[in-house]
């Protein structure tokens, strides 16, 4: 009876949230099965590996439309003969290539050609003097799942987001969003992304499930009339595909396409990076995010539960760890906690859903953060990271925005009495 209850108010609220576009389905589509269907991932990273070459120092400075690959700079095809003289020796092809000038190497992805050990191919390039490192290429899959649509939006109630809001909105805080493909012409999107760029080269474009719900957590319009507010509806969403969906499985990304999209972010004025996903330990990775950390930038990943230390890249040192509320509490003592648990938010389309995971409650972290950010414009990620720790101190890493909004904005910002209100004024 309970079910059917549930499905009856799913059907109704559907209607409601449509906004007449979406009111012939008769049910939400959960997020496993709203991917659209796309061509088979790249070719089996098992094969596959990447190889660092160095570049000249201040070699290029890519603007808005930097594409990436070797002829974006002078030196670009002295390096593509050595990476293809590199390939020829070790029994590889190359397959593409990407300069990373946010930590000094252009990345070239390679795969073998013959059947000698993959281990023994990366042992032997380490000795290559010509070759700043090698490595596998990894896998990474998003931290979300779907579930019935309810009619709660967590945050609004338990965050305040009406009291943030009349405080920061984000305003103009630029968020990359390193995800699969995000539905710009979502009815709560439109006009929230700044850019939208595809580093998946072998996956057609796309606007994707995971991508979009994350995106519409983060910065989803409010006051439009239709669907739910986001956390930091003045952020400007940089929407940066480096992962894939296919119908029922995870969304899948790869030390490649996540590299090619945080270097674009770091070399266009990302003040905030949300990953929404979880794999291992990765070289290329942890050198990119300690230099977005060296920057500045504000990093949040979300937790993988299924790992004791959160995985990478939560665990890494200097990024925002994030869980959801009410999940088994990991051993990771830097690890905060947002909301994370029957989240609505936007879906491909015209379409809203509900979701659940660590994914969103990052989404949370990181639309908090661009409110801190707006209020505190020269603080730095330390100083950030300080308010929310501050903010979840006293209730076991569970953050409490307002208190958060408090510190940034030295008034009282939720719930407040008329003799402690603040009449200071910050544009949203």
């Amino acid at each position: 009876m309970t079910r059917v209850l549930v499905l009856l108010l799913a059907f109704v609220l559907m209607l409601a949230f449509s906004d007449g576009a979406g009111a012939q389905e008769a049910n939400p589509v959960p997020a496993a099965e709203a991917a659209p269907a796309v061509a088979p991932p790249p070719a089996a990273t098992q094969r596959q590996l990447l190889v660092m070459l160095r570049l000249p120092p201040d070699h290029f400075h890519a603007d808005g439309a930097y594409g990436g690959g070797y002829n974006d700079d002078s030196g670009g095809a002295a390096r593509r003969r050595l990476a293809q003289a590199l390939a020829a020796s070790h029994h590889l092809r190359v397959r593409d290539n990407w300069s990373m000038p946010a930590i000094g190497v252009d990345c070239f992805l390679m795969e073998e050609t013959d059947d000698t050990p993959l281990e023994r191919v990366l042992d032997a390039l380490a000795h290559d003097a010509r070759v700043v490192w090698a490595q596998s290429i990894e896998d990474f899959r998003a931290l979300g799942s779907a579930d019935p649509l309810y009619p709660i939006q967590p945050a609004a109630r338990d965050w305040h987001l009406a009291d943030l809001h009349r405080i920061s909105t984000g305003r103009n805080v630029h968020i990359a969003v390193i995800d699969s493909g995000v539905d710009a012409s979502h009815p709560d999107l439109a006009g929230q992304l700044v850019l939208r760029r595809n580093f998946v080269d072998d996956v057609p474009d796309a606007a994707e499930t995971h991508g979009t719900a994350v995106a519409g957590v983060i910065g989803a319009q409010t006051g439009n009339g239709v669907g739910i507010a986001g956390v930091a509806p003045g952020a400007r969403i940089m929407a940066l595909r480096a992962c894939w969906e296919q119908a029922r499985q995870p969304a899948r990304c790869n030390s490649f396409t996540l590299g090619k999209a945080i270097n674009f972010a770091l070399e266009n004025g990302a003040r905030i990076i949300n990953l929404s996903l979880g794999g291992p330990p990765d070289r290329l990775l942890q050198s990119l995010l300690d230099a977005a950390l060296a920057r500045g930038v504000i990093v949040v990943g979300a937790a993988d539960p299924q790992r004791a230390d959160g995985g990478f890249p939560a665990a890494h040192p200097g990024v925002i760890a994030v869980g959801r509320g009410g999940e088994r509490r990991l051993p990771l003592s830097t690890m905060l906690y947002a909301p994370g648990t029957d989240i609505p938010s936007c879906m491909p389309g015209t379409r809203w859903g509900v979701v659940s995971g660590s994914s969103y409650a990052a989404a949370h972290v990181a639309g908090l953060s661009a409110l801190l950010a707006q209020l505190q414009p020269r603080a730095n990620a330390q100083s950030l990271r300080r308010m929310l720790d501050a903010a979840a101190a006293s209730s076991a890493g569970n953050i409490d925005a307002c208190a958060a909004l408090r510190r940034a904005f030295d008034a009282c910002v939720c719930q407040c009495s008329q003799s402690s209100a603040t009449t200071r004024a910050v544009s949203p």
